[in-house]
């Protein structure tokens, strides 16, 4: 049975189709892979079909809340035994995981049906998805701009209605920038809400984040109840929530105390539209009865950035190191783009001082933050400092990472603080540019409190609907 409708409804709302034999999963996954032909010809947002293994899931799938709900993994970490999970890099060709990821075993429990892996840049590295092996990833509101990154197959594909959420990571804003470009809800949970397990406990001292990029505030809540909580042997933990998150996304916040900038922590006023963006929402705030006043935290952005790249780096030739140890597999630049050596080489200077002086350093910056959130809950930016970049902006073949990142350092300059402070962020799609390119809202709250931000962000989805508003590539 076909059924054209599917687009319309968010991941709840076609479980709830499901569950009142309204229609199928197998119908549901018929009806996604059929979008998946008709729009990664120009998305490129899928790279690896999975469809058989979806179909198998849709004939079976688990009993959660999203049962028989179409997916997408993303092509970094979320690893399916048996599938290849290759990063974006030639590296990684041909080594299929040896089991599932705990997240894509709690993602099957929540009766999700994957069907594909999504486009990523290379290791995951910068805020667009363009690699040299996958080629890049096309934004569905103007196929010359960028998805952001890393999860920007993911969003893009979310964004056209081909699932209505799927697998995403964060690691200095992966989830929230794509979020943010291709004007979708992205939550980056508190360090420690989801784990990374069964093997691995922490990546970069805690700077990487699971969860999915969506359409709707009630799907971001409701799979992070299917998702959250530890695991034995996790290295962090985060205070449980009081009660479901979903519960929390359709609650009233109460009076907030909201603190904006339009400024970035440099003292850089940011892109017109995104100051605009801010303004708006501030007032939009104002007016649901929320304290706002304009406010940021004093840091330092210089050694935020130094600090930041230094674990980026170091991480980056720690994994790499890695894969080579267990695989054999010699490192060679020819294995790599230009850009991904450069750094790749720049992490392997960094010393185990300066690695443990650069986490001294973020932690510093974090206990600036903390005692900032201690008069005020909710910290509002946008996602970006400008609408999403133009494809072919950073260039993957400069080997020099000083020159190859100079346009990324206005760019993103607020989502990688949370990373490094380990709270939880959320960018929520309440701005348009003239030109119909969507710039994301960025709001940050105190550490393990993502029920205030649900809480904010079920009540500006509610004033400031964006359920009806679609890309031009859609459905």
């Amino acid at each position: 049975m076909a059924f054209p409708e599917y687009a319309q409804f968010d991941g709840l709302g076609l479980a709830e189709l499901v569950a009142r034999k309204q229609v199928t999963p197998s119908e549901l996954a018929d009806e996604a892979i059929a979008r998946i032909a008709r729009h990664n010809p120009i998305l490129n947002a899928v790279v690896r079909p999975l469809y058989e293994h979806g179909r198998a899931r849709a004939a079976a799938p688990g009993d959660g809340p999203f049962r028989g709900v179409p997916f997408l993994l993303k092509d970094i970490l979320g690893n399916l035994a048996g599938v290849p999970t290759q990063s974006g890099s030639r590296f990684l060709a041909d080594l299929p995981a040896p089991q599932d990821d705990t997240l894509v075993v709690r993602f099957h429990a929540a009766g999700l049906v994957p069907l594909g892996k999504t486009n990523v840049p290379e290791f995951g590295l910068l805020p667009t998805t363009e690699s040299a092996l996958y080629g890049p990833a096309r934004n569905p509101w103007n196929p010359a701009h960028s998805t952001g990154g890393s999860s920007g197959g993911s969003a893009a594909a979310v964004a056209a209605g081909i699932v209505p959420l799927a697998h995403a990571n964060d690691g200095g804003g992966s989830i929230r920038i794509p979020a943010s470009c291709c004007g979708l809800v992205g939550l980056k949970p508190s360090r420690g809400r989801n784990p990374l397990g069964p093997t691995i406990g922490d990546i970069m001292s805690g700077l990487i984040a699971e969860h999915v990029v969506s359409r709707s505030v009630r799907d971001t809540a409701a799979l992070l109840d299917c998702t959250a909580g530890p695991e034995p042997g996790d290295p962090y933990m985060v205070v449980p929530p009081a009660r479901p998150f979903v519960e929390e996304a359709r609650s009233a916040p109460g009076r907030l105390r909201i603190a904006f900038a339009t400024h970035d922590p440099s003292g850089k006023v940011l892109h017109p539209e995104c100051v605009a963006a801010i303004e708006a929402t501030a007032a939009l705030c104002a007016e649901l009865g929320h304290t706002v006043e304009a406010a940021a935290p004093a840091l330092d952005q210089a050694l935020i950035s130094q600090a930041f790249l230094a674990l980026w780096c170091g991480g980056l030739a720690m994994q790499v190191d890695a894969v080579s140890m267990m695989t054999g597999r010699a490192v060679r630049a020819a294995a790599f783009e230009p850009l991904t050596w450069g750094l790749y080489e720049q992490g392997k200077q960094v010393t185990a001082s300066q690695y443990l002086l650069a986490v001294a350093m973020l932690q510093m910056q974090g206990r600036i933050v903390g005692q900032f959130h201690a008069a005020h809950d909710v910290f509002l930016t946008t996602t970006l400092g400008a609408p999403p970049l133009a494809l072919g902006v950073i260039d993957i073949h400069e080997p020099d990472p000083t020159r190859a990142l100079i346009p990324v350092l206005d760019y993103v300059p607020f989502t990688p603080l949370s990373n490094a402070t380990g709270q939880p962020a959320i960018s929520l799609p309440l701005h348009w540019t003239a030109d119909g390119l969507p710039v994301g809202l960025h709001f940050s709250a105190r550490l393990g409190d993502e029920a205030t931000l649900l809480r904010l962000a079920g009540q500006l989805e509610q004033a400031r609907p964006w359920r009806d508003r679609h890309p031009a590539i859609w459905d």
